[in-house]
């Protein structure tokens, strides 16, 4: 069986068509086709003159009215920030490094977002709450903001430096499993009647915690196997 990975470049709202542009040139340089627009600006000239050679990425992105949209297109989602949590317990902002994420995605076999957010302002919490990860992209501290299309060539030529060393590949789960693992863990929350006030930051930690770990299919299945027995025996008790 073959196992493939398909990176996809998603841009939240960016407001500069010349970056969209620069995007899709560095995604050319790096052998990644698909982009995802999600409310973009006027892709105009400007785009077609700084994507070079990469016209066709431009002609063939795909554009979502929200985020929500982009997500359940996708098996993995990771946000990108050079901005996280310093604390222990600020789970939302808890990241892992650019590195480490690369080495953890190899073999992975599904469609995997990697998320850019807005020039001015980047990500919403929102929009990183419901992804799988959020990855780091370490700068200095004297000027930690990275320009768009530069963030993406960052990110792309570390995966592509990945693409020359073997893998052993893993069939990871898809949108669907994910969604039925959360739903199922939500419902467990519900029945040990888990602090409505931690719960929010409790879900997200739970993604969090699977986004990290990749979860095979027989994994997941072994895992909700679990979850599934332990919902049996809580509602028993009820």
């Amino acid at each position: 069986m073959e196992f493939i990975v398909e990176y996809c470049v998603v841009l939240v709202e960016p407001k500069y068509s010349g970056n969209v542009g620069a995007v899709a040139r560095s995604m050319k340089n790096f052998g990644v086709s698909s982009l995802f627009l999600v409310n973009p600006c006027e892709i105009d000239e400007e785009a077609r003159v700084r994507a070079m050679h990469a016209q066709e990425i431009l002609d063939n992105a795909r554009v979502f009215s929200g985020f929500e949209e982009v997500r359940r297109c996708l098996d993995y989602c990771a946000a990108t920030s050079s901005v996280v949590g310093v604390k222990e317990k600020s789970c939302l902002r808890k990241a892992v490094f650019l590195k480490d994420f690369v080495e953890q995605i190899q073999g992975f076999d599904g469609r995997v977002g990697l998320v850019f957010g807005r020039e001015d302002y980047g990500l919403y919490h929102s929009e990183i709450a419901v992804c799988d990860a959020l990855v780091n992209i370490p700068t200095s501290e004297g000027y930690s903001s990275l320009n768009l299309s530069h963030a993406v060539a960052v990110v792309l030529y570390e995966l592509f430096t990945q693409t020359v060393k073997p893998s052993v590949g893993f069939k990871g789960m898809g949108v669907v499993e994910k969604e039925n693992l959360n739903r199922s863990l939500g419902e467990v929350l519900d029945l040990i009647n888990y602090p409505s006030h931690k719960r929010v930051k409790a879900e997200i930690m739970l993604r969090r915690l699977i986004g990290k770990a990749m979860p095979s299919i027989w994994e997941y299945h072994t895992l909700m196997g679990i979850i599934m027995e332990v919902i049996r025996r809580l509602k028993g008790r009820v």
